[in-house]
């Protein structure tokens, strides 16, 4: 265990074995390599990567599928390399969370580029689907159909 501050949650406890791994960092923040998912709460959907190198940055991550039941991808060939993925059961999907002006009722998912990690040996890959009809911005809760009156 080693201890690392973070701008929101103070300082934290890290599990080594638990640190997620990013080869190549993320789209816009390749020179960030390590982070520790953290739970929002015990009820919540919501996670936090929080960075290990830099304190103040933190993305808002859930698991799609629990908003997005029909949303489905195929992993390329190469991420199943590069991340050494031998069984598919030890894979977690998530996915990036934008909050519009604050307001939780607009949040956002980014579906286009889901994150990979394979929990397995926690190295993880923000991969952005090719040919896709997903976008950076879908409604986790879209606005209910105006009844015509």
């Amino acid at each position: 265990m080693s201890k690392v501050y973070t701008s929101r949650f103070g300082e934290i406890e890290v599990d080594e074995q638990k640190i997620v791994h990013f080869k190549n960092g993320i789209p816009a923040f390749e020179e960030e390599h390590e982070f520790i998912i953290l739970p929002y709460d015990e009820e919540s959907p919501y996670y936090f990567m929080q960075s290990l190198r830099s304190p103040d940055l933190a993305f808002l991550l859930t698991i799609p599928f629990i908003f997005f039941p029909e949303y489905t991808f195929e992993i390329d060939e190469e991420t199943v390399q590069e991340l050494d993925i031998t069984n598919r059961d030890e894979i977690f999907y998530y996915t990036m969370v934008t909050i519009p002006n604050g307001s939780i009722r607009y949040m956002t998912a980014n579906l286009l580029a889901p994150i990979v990690l394979n929990s397995k040996n926690m190295h993880a890959k923000q991969v952005v689907l090719e040919k896709s009809n997903y976008t950076t911005k879908h409604r986790l809760f879209p606005e209910p159909a105006k009844k015509e009156g």
